[in-house]
């Protein structure tokens, strides 16, 4: 996956309330395994990993969604049973989103209500120019 160029990060952290149990490992197998099956191009534009934490704590599993200069997302109270459809959805939206953004009603099933952040892409201001470089 040398040469995607999107992410999907995933909180191997987050555990469902009340137990122990952390579902994020098994939404990243579940994710990888849907997104291969999804054809097109998207495995290979999508690289999924996971990280120990996104302070996503009391929505778990939290999902993020990455790409160059474009916003980032957050989603969260993800289910590896329920809602891998949904993800796949949205990485097709994601992919060709050329900013990233996009309205929630925009966004496939849970993932409408489901957002807990938003981040826009970075911009850079060069001091030699009045023009942003994003």
């Amino acid at each position: 996956m040398g040469s995607s160029t999107h992410r999907i990060t995933i909180c191997t952290s987050c555990k469902n309330k009340g137990t122990q149990c952390q579902p994020g490992y098994e939404l990243i197998a579940k994710l990888r395994a849907a997104i291969d099956a999804a054809g097109d191009s998207i495995a290979e534009d999508f690289a999924i990993s996971g990280v120990a934490c996104m302070a996503g704590c009391d929505h778990p599993c939290t999902v993020a969604y990455h790409g160059t200069q474009k916003a980032t997302y957050l989603f969260g109270d993800i289910e590896p049973d329920e809602d891998v459809d949904d993800l796949v959805e949205f990485a097709k939206q994601y992919a060709v989103l050329g900013d990233g953004w996009c309205s929630s009603v925009d966004r496939p099933g849970k993932l409408r209500k489901h957002t807990l952040a938003r981040v826009p892409a970075m911009l850079l201001a060069t001091e030699d120019s009045k023009v942003r470089v994003a």
